[in-house]
């Protein structure tokens, strides 16, 4: 039995989920007891290490579908390709696998893009980026397959097969029933050459199929999971490589892809492990070196499930909308699946790179902790100079038009407040939103028909109201200047010299009114926000000492 060479893997591409994937695993692989391959697991590691340390330059690839959106488990992907290439010295390859042309659009290329950028996630070679192994697109490609399996017929490694697809349905069927894997049982993988040329010269149309080497075993040694082999002509009949058609098959262009741009590590996730087998015989009868393989944990829900759209946001460009920022993203990303063997939970973008080692990735699955994320989010977040917080919280403000219409001075002026009064509590980029949204522009009829202001407004609401709109007006509050704006700090001590200003407000409208405790707080608030809960009433007055020294729109109350 001739065994090819490690670095290879893969499982049918019909077994996908979970249960049989494991199934499929236990069937085929060489099992060891657990110290013994524990033991080769580490020392296959350590190999792969020095590897990458002592070795040339790494070139991996993130390579992407374009299907849909950026999700988590493609970010994480993304991610640690991108860290082994930058801590390497090495080339990082963004790939657009877009020959399922029914679902691929060019919409969600440029999506995924956006996000690989926001993340900072950017690419040594591309669809964007000169390189010497274009085109980048799978969909540009379709000459270099046709002549790549042109070169495997000619050696023998491929032949033509003429069963229409009534046939394959019938062979199927009778391989289910007789209770065996429906693979290709070789109708015409040793037909008569002159019926083979006749066929063509009449223009029946035919798929051209590898011919899987008798006897052959297929050997990895994957960076995260250990050895695997498998019996590559019991796993899968003769596979195709073209339809019918012309067009090539996912997993022939992978592997003309991977030979081609000289990919020397693909790490990817675990669903992937059904197709690395047919990839590893492609890749030898090429002759071609394979390159490693490191197959990532799923990455699951807190239920244990896989995690999909029902766990809550999943994509990358939702986190951005809702106020996550690429920093803790980044940091959050790494720790599913790796750790540095350390307690330390923050990092820095340079501190991943300096630490990252595929050897300390954990082949258990990640369970995705949305809290946790946002914890992480709010210590990047409070961590921020102010200057670099201030315009990401101007960013956000130009997207909910709360800006619109103020001079960029202003507007900056603006933000940086929100920034300063926020950043103490904020968790997410969007906590400075409702600060300014509700301080300025909330929806005032919709808010007072609602049940949960009725009794206020009952209680003489438009009387507070009234109140707030003259004490506004007629300059009750402290307007902060830019010195007070530059930082946390300065703020704090603008706010300690005006105090009493505030206090005095409150405890003369109190006074005029004949007001106290929640007869005067809660109709305030209300005022203000438009809500009866949210951030601290001092917040919202020193918001609105900002409104008024930057002239924003204000539609609060009667205004």
């Amino acid at each position: 039995m001739r065994v090819f060479g490690p670095l290879g893997l893969a499982l049918l591409m019909t077994c996908a989920s979970l249960p049989r994937l494991a199934a499929f695993l236990h069937r085929s692989a060489r099992l060891e007891a657990p110290r013994r391959q524990s033991h080769r697991v580490l020392r296959m590691r350590a190999a792969l290490k020095m590897a990458l340390a002592d070795g040339p330059p790494p070139r991996v690839r993130f390579a992407p579908s374009p299907t849909g959106t950026l999700h988590v488990g493609g970010a994480r992907t993304a991610l640690y390709n991108f860290l082994v290439a930058r801590k390497y010295d090495g080339d990082y390859l963004l790939r657009v696998e877009d020959t399922d042309t029914a679902r691929s659009t060019r919409e969600s290329e440029e999506s995924m893009k956006a996000d690989l950028r926001w993340l900072g996630l950017n690419w040594d070679e591309g669809p964007d980026a000169d390189g010497p192994h274009g085109p980048y697109r799978q969909s540009e490609r379709g000459e270099i397959y046709v002549r790549e399996a042109q070169k495997l017929m000619e050696a023998g490694h491929a032949y033509p097969c003429f069963c229409t697809e009534e046939e394959l349905e019938a062979k199927r069927q009778a391989a289910e029933e007789a209770g065996v894997d429906p693979t290709y049982d070789g109708t015409w993988r040793d037909a008569d050459p002159e019926e083979v040329k006749a066929k063509i010269a009449a223009g029946e149309p035919y798929t051209v199929r590898f011919r899987v080497p008798k006897g052959t075993v297929v050997t990895i040694q994957d960076g995260v999971r250990g050895e695997i082999s498998w019996d590559a002509e019991k796993t899968v009949g003769d596979f195709i490589l073209l339809r019918s058609t012309g067009v090539p098959v996912y997993n022939f262009c992978v592997a003309v892809d991977d030979a081609d741009m000289r990919v020397s590590q693909v790490i990817r996730a675990e669903e992937h492990l059904t197709n690395t087998l047919r990839q590893c015989l492609i890749l030898d009868a090429m002759g071609a070196k394979r390159p490693d393989y490191a197959h990532c944990s799923l990455i699951l829900g807190e239920d244990r499930s896989k995690l999909s759209k029902r766990h809550g946001a999943t994509s990358v460009d939702q986190f951005r909308r809702d106020g996550y920022v690429p920093e803790a993203m980044i940091n959050y990303l790494a720790l599913l699946g790796w750790n540095d063997g350390t307690d330390q939970e923050i990092y820095s973008v340079d501190e991943i790179i300096e630490k990252f080692d595929l050897d300390r990735v954990v082949k258990s699955p990640s369970v995705f902790d949305q809290q946790k994320l946002t914890w992480v989010n709010g210590q990047h977040l409070r961590a921020l100079e102010m200057d670099d917080l201030a315009s990401r919280v101007l960013e956000l403000l130009r997207e909910s038009d709360v800006v619109e219409g103020m001079s960029d001075e202003s507007a900056a002026l603006y933000a940086r407040a929100a920034a300063v009064i926020s950043q103490p509590s904020m968790n997410l980029l969007t906590d400075a939103n409702p600060l300014v949204v509700d301080v300025s522009a909330y929806d005032i009829q919709s808010t007072l028909e609602t049940d949960e202001a009725k009794a206020i407004v009952e209680a003489g609401f438009a009387e507070v109201a009234q109140a707030v709109v003259a004490a506004y007006e007629g300059g009750e509050f402290p307007v902060p200047d830019e010195a007070a704006l530059g930082s946390v700090e300065d703020f704090s001590e603008w706010e300690a010299a005006h105090a009493d200003a505030f206090k005095k407000w409150v405890k003369k409208l109190g006074k005029d009114l004949g007001r106290k405790g929640k007869g005067l707080f809660h109709p305030v608030r209300l005022a203000l926000t438009g809500s009866m809960s949210g951030p601290d009433i001092g917040a919202q007055l020193r918001m609105l000492a900002v409104v008024k020294a930057t002239g924003a729109k204000v539609e609060f109350v009667a205004l």
